[in-house]
């Protein structure tokens, strides 16, 4: 077994990959009540397009497969519903589909070792009929639709739209009506038994675990599985223009929600890009920025704006979202704004502050096992070690930074989706 420590949050990984090919984590937090656990598989929205290993033609499947699958697993063949299950011995349970991966997740206090009887037994074992598949079309239908009334998803959405001519990052996760219609048993078996092989997948444990023990335990639940061959993931080239600066939809809203929203390369240093990222739209359109206090004094905006960086191997943006009374003059002075760090750098007081902030927020995110054992896992697939973020940024400087600016804070990348 590998074993990881890193001596800024005096924190151990112990990571080990099984001879099935399955990557198991384990995050010990002595003394710690809750425990927490997710299995996650390397397949989201994005695979639709692959070939299977062992075969050479391209399989392509209806957009929504991977959040239908998820949907189905919890359905047993002795009619029971695993989180149901899970439910009543006292067991927060739950799954979620990204666009690049499918997990699922239960924590508690108590019975972790009955609840690990089920949860490895329906994340292995699916059951999929033409009555049950029919069936649940008509629920994750009804997702749909809920989530098309929402603004705050729409113009998420609405921003890839504009970003995006043909990545599958710009599509819902949960597909269309149209596109689940097209979704049967065997559709569901194949990408099943294509991406939920123990190769592709990684199971992260924390709270007060024995390494070794928790790590049998886990053996002792696995079904024997062969690992695959790679899945070759099919992907279309992506243009680097956007598709149109500004898109907008009507919503029965108090005030416009915006998102501004800059397509940019895939990084290939991701955890120091990531960073810098962080950091300047920080300064940027912070709490403490000079734009965020101009636009609050005009009384233009009131609250601060969620500001994040969304990344794979093959997209990469940055969203900034919240409400406005004018979210035209937001975009425009955000422009001004970036233009002007762009010509006379960032102020180095202001780096050195933020950057002490960010790293306290890493800090504090290894202080709860579900929120250590998500981010391993999210980072896990994307090829990244959590502990990389408590490392790189030390080496993180100004120069580094104001290159960032210049060549991901790009003008005519940048789009603005609005729900009036």
């Amino acid at each position: 077994m590998q074993v990881i420590y890193n001596s800024k949050v005096k924190q151990t990984l112990y990571k080990e990959k099984l001879e099935n090919g399955l990557t198991v984590m384990i995050i010990p937090k002595n003394g710690v009540q809750k425990k927490y656990i997710i299995w996650g598989t390397h397949y989201g929205s994005n695979d639709n397009k692959f070939i299977v290993p062992g075969e050479t033609e391209i399989t392509e499947v209806p957009k929504g497969v991977a959040h239908f699958l998820e949907h189905k697993l919890f359905e047993q063949e002795n009619g029971v519903n695993s989180l149901d299950k899970l439910t009543s011995i006292g067991v927060s349970a739950n799954a979620y589909t990204t666009n690049d991966h499918t997990a699922y997740l239960y924590e508690c206090t108590s019975n972790f070792y009955e609840a690990l009887d089920e949860f490895m037994d329906y994340v292995q074992n699916p059951y999929f009929t033409d009555e049950n598949v029919e069936k649940e079309k008509g629920i994750i239908g009804q997702e749909i639709q809920m989530y098309d009334d929402y603004p705050e998803w729409r113009v998420y959405l609405n921003t890839l739209e504009a970003m995006y001519h043909t990545n599958p990052v710009k599509l819902d996760i949960t597909g269309t009506i149209e596109t689940i219609s097209h979704i049967d048993k065997d559709i569901l078996y194949k990408c099943y038994n294509t991406f939920y092989n123990p190769s592709n997948m990684c199971l992260v444990v924390s709270g007060d675990f024995e390494p070794e023990a928790i790590l049998e335990e886990i053996k002792k639940r696995l079904i024997d599985k062969k690992q695959n061959g790679e899945i070759k993931r099919i992907e279309e080239k992506e243009e680097e223009s956007i598709v149109k600066e500004k898109i907008t939809q009507d919503f029965k809203v108090s005030k416009p929600l915006f998102t501004i929203g800059i397509k940019c390369k895939p990084a290939e240093q991701k955890v120091k890009t990531h960073i810098a990222i962080q950091i300047l739209l920080y300064i940027l359109f912070g709490e403490s920025s000079e734009l965020y206090k101009e636009l609050y004094k005009e009384g233009n905006m009131y609250s601060v704006p969620g500001l994040s960086f969304e990344f794979d191997d093959n997209y990469a943006h940055i969203l900034i979202s919240e409400t406005a009374n004018n979210p035209d003059e937001v975009f425009k002075k955000f422009k001004e704004k970036t233009k002007y760090y762009q010509q006379n750098g960032v102020n180095h007081k202001d780096f050195e502050r933020i950057k002490k902030k960010l790293y306290g927020e890493y800090i504090r995110d290894f202080d709860d096992v579900a929120d250590l054992a998500r981010i391993f896992l999210t980072d896990y697939m994307k090829g990244i070690n959590s502990f990389d973020y408590l490392d790189e940024i030390d080496g993180i400087d100004d120069e580094f930074v104001n290159q960032v600016l210049k060549e991901y804070f790009v003008e005519d990348k940048m789009v603005l989706s609005v729900v009036y």
